[in-house]
């Protein structure tokens, strides 16, 4: 086998698929959003047709959320409580109103990322009928 094998190229690339998945988009077309309401997958891509009804985000999108807002907050957190002095009260509202938020951004778009690494790996029948993509 050579490097031109079609075989060992690579037509599904990852980090284009991710960045499409991070903004919600289709993974092989990147123009047709993903995702209908706020988190359930479209069956298929209104703009490629691109059958997206084979993914199984299941509850990785909420791990991956509850671990990097946590990282993110919580360090926060600590450093503001030493450094102001506030009030525990006032330390809540702020930092459960922020928690809230950056959960409610990110949860989305690890659904998205989760959904287009199993599109560009053809994993869970992802890989039935390949067809090129850009």
């Amino acid at each position: 086998m050579s490097l031109a094998d079609p075989k060992l190229t690579d037509d599904r690339p990852l980090a284009p698929a991710i960045l499409r998945g991070m903004q919600c988009k289709c993974p092989a077309c990147g123009d047709g959003p993903m995702l209908e309401r706020y988190l359930t997958v479209r069956a298929a891509c209104p703009a490629c047709g691109e059958d997206l009804s084979h993914q199984r985000a299941d509850d990785g999108p909420a791990y991956l959320t509850m671990l990097v807002t946590l990282k993110v907050v919580t360090p926060l957190m600590v450093a503001a409580m030493f450094t102001w002095n506030w009030h525990p009260a006032v330390l809540f509202v702020v930092f459960s109103a922020l928690l809230v938020a950056l959960s409610l951004f990110l949860l989305p778009r690890f659904k998205g990322m989760i959904v287009a690494i199993q599109w560009s790996r053809r994993m869970h029948g992802f890989g039935d009928g390949d067809r090129e993509y850009r």
